[in-house]
């Protein structure tokens, strides 16, 4: 690791400094007095998906920990925040409340309350320890409704990834969490260019076949449509069914009532994206199924060994101790409306360009396979034919329009009752997000990984997993009342891709 000694600040990708507060109101005043085409500074009303994450039962907070190959100077980060992150509305804006009505309301932006940094003892025994016990602590909080909802918290404290920590908390209501990344990215540079974006790699569609011609053809499509049809269908039932009385079986992953007002423990582990690609490569599928698949068994090691624990005889850790039937699936909140990249993120910090923003909400479940199997690439296939299943199917887009019809007949309370009712009666979340394949710099400080997750989710558990060059990051974001030992499922999904990987080498498969 580069020492900071060496590390010489790429001041020349910096803007001219200004300070934060004259930075923010003078964009104001000059946002007032545009009337000819640009965005003015008038007030909005929050969307219906915005004014969700208000309800008591569903105050989600979005944290990015973001490790730094070097010493993170708070000066330059306040200077760079002033010209890239509030030149974004929402991050400049209050959320007021008036006669029933919740509306944006521009403000002038204070960095000094949102940018903290603590005085820390560098002679500690355990910074990777401070490191989590720091955010567990953070997620006991809320932020001030008086300023903008969101903060920095910059820790310069060498832990065993990193020689100093960035931590955003954001509000789930300043926009889903793959928009909130992709904004966050925006105001990071390549190392290697300090003007270019950093560059994400973007799912090739494979190439239609031009021999299906003629008769083929049009059975290929109608078979199609009819299995999208019918998927959809099923998925509508099975969520309608939860929202009234379908529940995951009480396993040893699955929250108590009120979850959502628990503190949460944040624990990763990175991986190589390099094993995950040689097992998809080796196997015909996509880093998405492998994810998934090495989910899917380490959570079976993790389940199967507390069920022989509570055994009264002492089953073996090795054996099949689960019980015959688990219900078991991920709640996956997918925002319907298309993200805005990270280009058109950059020009509108930029040039003060418009792009769409929000929260538009719709619900995707996804069911894991619990078993016990004597071919760990089970798992993995088993993965792939959820997921491929899951392609064929309008089921977001369908739950999207039931919400927005509850909201717009019965009210939000009743709109939140009815995300309240379909998440608590899954048992945890799950995704997978792409990032830059290239080392960025946050205001020119090298970053060394990112962690991205949540806290006030109604479910005990939450795994994200969050690529970077040539690394893979599994987040856990866990209720310790229901998972008080974290570290081991995670290892546990880890070992379980090693286990995937040998099997594959061991079979020559690659």
């Amino acid at each position: 690791m580069e020492s900071t000694n060496s590390f010489r600040l790429r001041k020349q990708a910096l803007k001219p400094i200004e300070t934060a507060r004259s930075s923010a109101s003078q964009r104001d005043e000059e946002e007032v007095s545009k009337n000819n085409g640009q965005r003015t500074c008038e007030e909005e009303p929050l969307s219906p998906s915005s004014r969700l994450y208000h309800e008591p039962n569903f105050n989600v907070y979005v944290i990015a920990i973001m490790g730094c190959k070097t010493r993170i100077y708070p000066d330059v980060v306040k200077a760079n925040l002033g010209h890239t992150l509030l030149r974004h509305p929402r991050f400049s804006s209050l959320q007021v409340e008036n006669n029933g009505e919740m509306r944006w309301v521009p403000t002038e932006v204070d960095l000094e309350r949102h940018v903290i940094v603590p005085e820390l003892d560098q002679n500690m025994d355990s910074p990777d320890k401070f490191l989590e016990d720091y955010v567990y602590n953070l997620s006991k909080t809320t932020i001030d409704k008086s300023q903008p909802l969101w903060d920095l918290h910059l820790l310069n404290l060498r832990t065993s990834q990193s020689e100093a920590v960035g931590i955003f908390r954001i509000h789930h209501s300043l926009g889903d969490g793959t928009s909130l990344l992709s904004l966050l990215l925006a105001c990071t540079r390549q190392m290697n260019d300090s003007k270019a974006l950093p560059t994400i790699p973007i799912r090739k569609k494979k190439d239609k076949k031009s021999d299906r011609i003629g008769i083929w053809r049009i059975l290929l499509r109608f078979w199609f449509v009819l299995q999208v049809f019918w998927n959809t269908v099923v998925d509508v039932f099975m969520f309608i069914a939860t929202a009234l009385f379908l529940t995951d079986t009480q396993n040893p992953l699955k929250g108590l009532p009120g979850s959502e007002s628990t503190p949460r423990r944040i624990v990763y582990r990175t991986v190589s994206l390099d094993d995950i690609k040689f097992v998809k490569n080796a196997m015909n599928t996509t880093i998405n199924d492998v994810a998934f698949g090495m989910t899917q068994a380490g959570l079976s090691r993790y389940i199967n060994r507390i069920c022989s624990e509570n055994k009264k005889d002492g089953g073996a850790t090795e054996t099949n101790n689960l019980p015959k039937s688990i219900r078991l699936r991920s709640n996956l909140l997918v925002n319907i409306r298309p993200a805005p990249g990270i280009q058109a993120l950059a020009d509108m910090m930029e040039k003060d360009a418009e792009v769409k923003w929000g929260n538009w909400i719709g619900y995707v479940l996804l069911p894991f396979t619990i078993a016990v199997r004597e071919d760990p690439l089970d798992y993995v296939r088993n993965a792939k034919a959820i997921i491929d299943r899951k392609k064929r199917s309008l089921e977001a887009f369908c739950t999207f329009y039931i919400a927005d019809w509850a909201l717009n007949l019965f009210g939000i309370k009743a709109a939140s009752a009815l995300s309240h009712k379909v998440i608590s009666r899954t048992t945890m979340c799950f995704s997978n997000m792409v990032g830059p394949v290239e080392e960025i710099g946050f205001c020119g400080h090298p970053m060394a990984f990112l962690a991205p997750s949540s806290y006030g989710q109604p479910y005990a558990l939450m795994i994200n997993f969050q690529s970077y060059i040539d690394k893979m990051t599994i987040v856990l974001s866990v209720d310790e009342g229901t998972i008080p030992n974290p570290h081991q499922l995670c290892d546990d999904i880890v070992e379980s891709l090693q286990i995937i990987k040998d099997t594959v080498m061991t079979r020559g498969l690659a």
